[in-house]
């Protein structure tokens, strides 16, 4: 039997996102993003965490879910960003950025990031939320059963899911924002085996891991199936007001299930069931990287890591 499997496994909160040429790990207290510079040389940037929601109501079970997802992404826009800026030498401003800077001046960043996550929301809610479920509605004729309408539309919303994740991976440059993920992955991994970080070491484990951010979209499309099929199957407009009302529990249902996922670490049937549909889609946003990448991931890993008395513990 192996090391790695003798050892026990430390269930670690800390996690991490892919950037461009970089990786961004958060702990519980600090968030550093190494980046491979065009000169071949790391670049890293520690910060201190300093969450948006701070009241302990944006902490509680179910509620916090949506609330951490909202304070993800506007810091990992934040980080990619900061990775896009080695190589933006080609980059040229659109109007939209230029019209931001003029109005926001030397605020212009922080509008630009949080105007990039409110578009993201958006375009979410067009093709995954709206785009379906009118889809869907072309067949209420034929299906009479509200639940199997609601099935059908979960079912197209989960192939559109995947079908733009697996266009997106044929990209050059999305292939290495994928294996820096492997690589963040493997890191992560490493370290919650108790293994040295070393490049040999982290080379041997899988990039697939249970408290991923694919996972946790496809929990929250497998789950917005069963919420959504209390409701029947209204008119449009209904149904698209009911859908984006119901996000912030079905966010909050997915979170705790990853958090639950993450703690049992696959140590039972229904935690492999429930990280199945996960793992295989992290068969497409994730690729094996190379040491490079490793030396990466490990370096925004060092930095994170608890040194007098934090606790990591997931």
């Amino acid at each position: 039997m192996s090391d790695t499997v003798l050892k026990e496994v430390k269930k670690t909160s800390i996690g991490g996102q892919a950037l461009i040429e970089g990786i961004m790990m958060k702990g519980p207290s600090k968030i550093a993003t190494a980046v491979r510079k065009p000169d071949g040389e790391i670049e890293i940037k520690e910060s201190e965490i300093n969450p948006i929601f701070k009241h302990r109501f944006f902490k509680l079970p179910l509620v916090r879910g949506s609330f951490i997802l909202i304070d993800s992404l506007i810091n990992g826009v934040k980080e990619l960003m900061y990775s896009a800026e080695f190589y933006g030498e080609d980059y040229q401003e659109d109007a939209f950025d230029k019209f931001l800077k003029k109005v926001f001046k030397d605020k212009a960043e922080t509008a630009i990031i949080y105007a990039s996550v409110i578009l993201a929301m958006i375009f979410s809610v067009g093709i995954f939320i709206l785009g379906p479920t009118l889809l869907t509605n072309l067949l209420k004729n034929v299906i009479n059963n509200s639940f199997i309408l609601n099935l059908v539309e979960g079912i197209i919303r989960v192939f559109f899911f995947v079908g733009y994740v697996y266009l997106v991976s044929k990209l050059e440059d999305i292939k290495r924002v994928f294996m820096y993920h492997g690589a963040e992955h493997k890191t992560i991994y490493c370290y919650e085996h108790g293994e040295e970080l070393t490049v040999e070491n982290v080379r041997k484990y899988s990039t697939l891991h249970p408290r991923c951010g694919t996972s946790f979209m496809i929990n929250v499309m497998l789950i917005s199936i069963v919420v959504f099929s209390f409701f029947g199957w209204p008119n449009p407009l209904m149904r698209l007001v009911i859908r984006l009302a119901m996000l912030p529990l079905i966010a909050g249902l997915s979170y705790e299930l990853n958090k639950y996922v993450g703690k049992c670490n696959n140590e039972n049937i229904f935690t492999k069931i429930i990280t199945y549909p996960g793992f295989l889609i992290q068969k497409i946003t994730t690729i094996e990287p190379d040491d490079s990448m490793i030396e990466v991931a490990i370096a925004a890993m060092e930095k994170v890591i608890p040194k007098e008395g934090e606790d990591d513990k997931w």
